[in-house]
């Protein structure tokens, strides 16, 4: 099974890319500036594992995005859990001066 743990940090991060794209753009992907070959590698194997799902749009159908995305319901979860880690990591280094306490 599958855990944040047992993913490198290049999988977190094109996770959360994924999770990014489907929450904003419908999951639609523009690959020329956003995912280098060692990712392609990544979501090709997700594919595979029906992790995410991963696939290049028909020619005629391609606007600005050339491919796209759909995230498992385990996928959603680690997308999540990564977010929450993510911040909590940023959080505990910061050295502002607060109003109040959190």
């Amino acid at each position: 099974m599958r855990t944040l743990d047992t993913m490198t940090s290049d999988e977190r991060n094109l996770l959360l890319f994924f999770e990014t794209q489907a929450v904003d753009y419908g999951g639609l992907i523009d690959l020329k500036q956003r995912m280098n070959k060692e990712d392609m590698e990544i979501a090709k194997k997700w594919n595979d594992e029906g992790f995410v799902k991963f696939g290049r749009i028909k020619f005629h159908s391609i606007a600005i995005s050339s491919h796209w995305c759909e995230l498992s319901e385990d996928a959603w979860n680690i997308a999540h859990a990564e977010r929450k880690a993510r911040c909590l990591r940023i959080m505990s280094k910061q050295t502002i001066n607060k109003t109040c306490d959190r």
